[in-house]
């Protein structure tokens, strides 16, 4: 089992660089940033932790780009993987998106994991122009278009939401297929939809007992005729041995952990001391 850490960036505290150069020094696999274009001031849809209009942290209205954010963490980083935990790509264009995360990919050597979710804030969505209930559908057409840019010489699509006619679209992905990971609720609904159209799972912080809900999601994996097992991320775990010999041992393919977003050298330290209850290795020289 891998362990990735996530930033959830802000216009404060560490920068993305910063945390990604530390983490891999430290020895962590993946390097994770989350997204959020806005936050609508008079909203209707509840935080999925609060049950309500309130926010348990004022950085979502402060989030960074993350396709900005990892570009600053690949310039400084060689190894780690650089994903998103998670992007909404429904709110780009998916044209222009296709191109930026191709493009990515290809200066960061093949790094690139797409974490995507379908979107808590329905009333960021709709100022987007995507309705709420129709998320899903939007999601899945975005990915299919983008991947047809990224794998097709002349590529097309035409559904709702997305529809181009035959283009060329360089530079493509160094990586044969860019992994997708859908961040969402464990329902079954959301398990038949990851088996359909993507490579695995990450979890909420309030997915605390996963068995079940691990052996459904591989249940409907084989169900849907998908070969292998789905790569399962289980977000916000603390660093406990048992637990996570536990997590192993259910199938669990990385354990990601959250990083404060304080000055710098605070978050280093923090990242060197997590690495250790972890025994992670030395990297480079440093001290893990």
């Amino acid at each position: 089992m891998d362990y990735g850490i996530v930033l959830f960036t802000s216009d404060r505290g560490i920068t993305p660089a910063a945390a990604a150069r530390a983490a891999e020094a430290a020895g962590f696999a993946t390097f994770y940033v989350p997204e959020h274009t806005h936050i609508p001031v008079k909203r209707e849809s509840p935080h999925p932790r609060t049950g309500d209009a309130s926010l348990p942290d004022d950085r979502y209205s402060r989030t960074l780009d993350p396709w900005v954010a990892l570009a600053t963490a690949a310039a400084v980083t060689e190894r780690i993987r650089l994903s998103t935990a998670v992007a909404l790509p429904v709110e780009s264009d998916p044209i222009t998106l296709a191109k930026t995360i191709a493009s990515l990919d290809h200066l960061s050597g093949g790094r690139v994991t797409l974490g995507t979710g379908f979107g808590w804030n329905v009333d960021e969505l709709n100022d987007h122009g995507v309705p709420g209930n129709r998320r899903r559908t939007a999601l899945r057409e975005y990915l299919e278009a983008m991947n047809a840019l990224w794998t097709e010489e002349e590529a097309a699509y035409d559904g709702e939401f997305v529809s181009f006619g035959p283009s060329w679209a360089w530079p493509k992905p160094v990586q044969a297929h860019i992994p997708v990971l859908l961040g969402a609720g464990p329902t079954e609904k959301t398990f038949r939809w990851i088996a359909r159209h993507a490579d695995g799972w990450i979890t909420t912080p309030a997915d605390t007992d996963l068995d079940g809900h691990v052996a459904l999601l591989k249940e409907i994996w084989r169900d849907e005729g998908r070969a292998g097992a789905p790569r399962i991320c289980a977000l916000g775990e603390r660093p406990d041995p048992e637990r996570l010999a536990h997590l192993d041992s259910l199938g669990v393919t990385e354990t990601i952990f959250g990083l404060p977003d304080r000055a710098p050298d605070e978050v280093e330290a923090w990242i060197g001391r997590l690495a250790g209850k972890l025994g992670l290795g030395v990297v480079s020289g440093k001290a893990s």
